[in-house]
């Protein structure tokens, strides 16, 4: 029987190098070689090929896998690109092994981001059609309206990004600061959403992920208990890791 061919973007995720949006990255960038040739996004590989990334060895680290809890400081960039961003998530935590993290909160944004070397787990927790939650509390420049939260719970279309955000969890906390639960993560989602509706973001601080929830000082990190591990395995065990496209219509 034929030897299964693999992909090289999942062969460095299933390694623990990094995950596959990473790997994509990667390869666009000319910064990975197979056997000493750069290859195309869609190459598939044996077993006995030889995979290099900046010119090092890519070496299967799969023997256990980490899974940390991090609370961000604003300032701090979710990239692993050591290279170009001086302020990355990696070199603050600076932990002893090559780990990623899961999705990303932005510069001006803090709290809970988890980070992994387990590739294979990135995007059965980041894919929006798997409708797993996140938290946040958000400040804002101006007293919250009833009409603020019932459109923003309601969803909103952002021009910008050609689509309709999914309907969502908002809760009142005080005059300018409100709960939100989302289960998808566009890009720069909550601050897109109140400017839409003319009003500034002053704090977004996340503080929960599934079922991890923020229990650190800020730039601090520790690993998720057995439990929590547990719990997070059996939320996801139904979840798919491929993108379903599904279009959304504007309302």
């Amino acid at each position: 029987m034929d030897e299964p061919l693999k992909r090289i973007n999942k062969y460095l995720s299933e390694v623990g190098y990094c995950s596959r949006r990473e790997a994509d990255k990667l390869i666009e960038a000319g910064r990975v070689t197979v056997n000493g040739n750069i290859p195309e996004k869609g190459t598939k590989l044996s077993s006995d090929d030889k995979v290099y990334v900046d010119g090092t060895l890519v070496k299967n680290t799969k023997n256990k896998f980490t899974y940390l809890a991090f609370n961000k400081p604003v300032g701090i960039v979710c990239t692993t690109d050591t290279r170009i961003e001086k302020d990355n998530i990696i070199d603050y935590i600076n932990y002893h092994k090559r780990i990623f993290p899961i999705g990303r909160l932005d510069k001006p944004s803090e709290g809970l981001i988890l980070l992994t070397d387990d590739g294979d787990i990135v995007n059965k927790i980041l894919r929006a059609s798997n409708n797993h939650e996140k938290e946040y509390i958000v400040t804002v420049d101006k007293p919250i309206s009833q009409t603020f939260v019932e459109r923003m719970s309601k969803g909103i279309y952002l021009e910008e990004l050609k689509q309709t955000t999914k309907p969502c969890i908002v809760k009142k906390l005080n005059s300018n600061k409100f709960k939100i639960i989302l289960t998808q993560g566009l890009n720069r989602q909550i601050r897109r959403m109140c400017s839409h509706l003319n009003y500034e973001v002053l704090t977004l601080k996340r503080i929960r992920i599934m079922n991890i929830k923020l229990d650190l000082s800020v730039g601090k990190y520790r690993e998720l208990s057995k439990e929590e591990y547990k719990e997070l395995s059996k939320l996801i065990s139904d979840s798919t890791k491929e993108f379903k496209p599904k279009t959304v219509k504007r309302k």
